[in-house]
């Protein structure tokens, strides 16, 4: 194999994980943020402890998506240059 230059299966590969890594990373945001969120609803807290919740779900889920991504993808990169 060419040092420098990926084969057609390695691309592929790649495009999977890239794919499998934000999809993973969208439902684990939505998890984190539903977990904040539900029972702010339930409960029924007033507005500014709502909005409240509510940014810190919203960071909270950005942060579990972007850890998600990275972890997946360097994951990912270290598997590929052991030649697994």
């Amino acid at each position: 194999m060419d040092m420098g230059r990926e084969s057609r299966w390695e691309k592929d590969a790649m495009t999977v994980e890239i794919m499998f890594a934000l999809v993973t990373a969208a439902v684990l945001a939505a998890i984190v943020f539903g977990l904040l969120l539900v029972p702010a609803l339930i409960v029924g807290v007033s507005e500014p402890g709502g909005r409240a919740l509510l940014v810190v779900g919203a960071v909270l889920a950005s942060l579990a998506a972007v850890w998600r991504v990275v972890r997946v993808l360097v994951r990912f990169d270290a598997l590929r240059r052991q030649g697994r």
